[in-house]
């Protein structure tokens, strides 16, 4: 899944970002959807979690996302 489809299922993927990193704001959360990099930056800020961390759960995150969609399709 490129950042183009992620960033256009956000309203889909927004619940599971909430309940992986529930302190964060919707705001906070808005930055997954127009800017990923910023986005990371917020985790790491509120959670101390390694970049490399974060990527890999947003990774399987998405990948859990599009395997699922394209069972439905």
């Amino acid at each position: 899944m490129n950042k183009d489809q992620v960033q256009g299922k956000y309203a889909q993927i927004k619940g599971k970002l909430k309940e992986t990193w529930g302190r964060l704001t919707d705001d906070q959360l808005a930055f997954y959807e127009g800017n990923r990099e910023k986005f990371i930056g917020k985790v790491q800020e509120e959670y101390g979690i390694a970049r490399e961390e974060i990527e890999k759960h947003l990774k399987a995150m998405e990948e859990a996302y599009q395997k699922k969609a394209n069972q439905a399709a």
